[in-house]
């Protein structure tokens, strides 16, 4: 059981992914950073040695804060995040003891530069309808909270990266990183190179390669994302829209994938009283 104040990596494991999370704050200094430079899915990094001047901004916020091994850093800081009037816990046994729990954890070099407001930038092709929506969600619930994501004509995408520093995905070209790689949708590539290879998402990005190729022998539920992605996108003209509503859509396989693959549902077999 967690102490005061403290959660534990199995707890937070659990809360990640959701759409109602902590913000999760990586105060490790840089030398610890630099032993094991991966972020827990979803952290940004922030100096302690700054926390005063920060502490503000994540008033009335949930944060859970990181560090090495859970001691004085991450403590010191969530108490300034608690007298700033945040709700702020330290993630017991920090780092050391999530990667020795077998959870996942994001290789920073894989996060592209972040702007100034601290947020990643991606472009890709308007009118998205699959990989297009399943791949901010991804980006949304495990690698930057904030990111923000540009739809722009096909022919601009590659204009619009090199303008506005932004990171193309889902694009044609050899020398596309974020994209189809072979069999694999831009999603399944993610999920590789994001370090999330974890078996509900492994499992979702079956679904979704499934239903982005046409590939509806690869799992059951291929039909049914098909059908509510196509559905989503005539009842959206603005792309936007169309992503925060697709985001719902992605949070509810997200946790059939993670919780509820064994469950069934049967209309009574019986009347009441009978």
């Amino acid at each position: 059981m967690s102490s005061f104040n403290t959660i534990s990596p199995e707890k937070l494991a659990r809360l990640i992914g959701m759409p109602k999370r902590p913000l999760l704050i990586d105060v490790r200094t840089d030398e610890d950073f630099a032993s094991d430079p991966r972020l827990i899915p979803g952290s940004s990094r922030r100096s302690f040695e700054t926390v005063a001047e920060w502490a503000h901004e994540l008033a009335g916020h949930s944060v859970v804060v990181i560090c090495q091994k859970g001691l004085k850093l991450s403590h010191g800081v969530a108490a300034w995040l608690r007298h700033a009037g945040s709700s702020a816990d330290s993630l017991e046994g920090g780092t050391l003891a999530w990667a020795q729990a077998g959870l996942p954890m994001v290789p920073a070099d894989r996060i592209p530069a972040l702007d100034r407001q601290g947020r990643t930038i991606w472009v890709t092709r308007s009118r998205p309808k699959i990989d297009r929506i399943a791949c901010p969600w991804l980006i949304r619930r495990f690698v930057d909270p904030d990111a923000v994501f540009l739809f722009v004509p096909t022919s601009e995408v590659q204009g619009v990266a090199a303008r506005f520093s932004a990171t193309p995905f889902d694009i044609e070209g050899d020398d596309a990183f974020w994209s189809h790689r072979g069999e694999l949708c831009t999603f399944d590539v993610m999920v590789e190179e994001f370090g999330l290879s974890t078996a509900p998402l492994k499992r979702l990005a079956t679904i979704v390669r499934g239903a982005d190729t046409a590939r509806p022998d690869l799992a059951p539920e291929v039909p049914g994302l098909l059908a509510a992605s196509l559905g989503l996108s005539r009842m959206y003209a603005d792309d936007l829209a169309q992503l925060e509503a697709g985001l719902m859509l992605y949070d509810a396989f997200y946790r059939w994938c993670r919780d509820a693959t064994e469950e069934t549902h049967n209309w009574p077999s019986k009347k009441p009283g009978a």
